[in-house]
């Protein structure tokens, strides 16, 4: 595996976002219902208010869309976050990032996920030029 990319402007150029399979949506669990909810569970964070969690979206939800940024960011890289949204708050459109290990994973609503990739792929291809 390659080191982690810490460098702002090569994160950027190397994001290459891609749509991931699947609906997801945000819920807030109690500790109760979290047995329920693990097995199909993306994430899950514990809050001072309760659980949060990122489950498959059922069909009466407004269900998110993944997209993965592909470049392996380091966890102290700085920028990428912040390149990421500030382009899609230009657009109108709502992310919530999670940043994993490898790579970060931006959910934006369903029905705008693929502008969502093209602006996030036009944004790479100017930190290239």
């Amino acid at each position: 595996m390659d080191a982690p990319v810490a460098d702002t402007a090569a994160m950027i150029a190397g994001m290459n976002p891609a749509l991931m399979p699947g609906r997801w949506a945000f819920r807030t669990i109690t500790e109760a219902e979290l047995a329920d909810c693990l097995p199909n569970a993306l994430a899950v964070f514990r809050e001072e208010e309760g659980l949060s969690v990122l489950v498959p979206a059922q069909a009466d939800e407004e269900a998110m869309a993944q997209v993965t940024l592909q470049v392996f960011s380091s966890l102290g890289g700085i920028g990428l976050t912040a390149a990421v949204s500030a382009v899609l708050a230009e657009a109108g459109i709502a992310c919530n990032v999670i940043a994993a290990t490898l790579h970060d994973h931006v959910f934006v609503p369903e029905a705008r996920a693929d502008e969502a990739v093209a602006l996030l792929r036009a944004r790479a291809a100017r930190e290239v030029a």
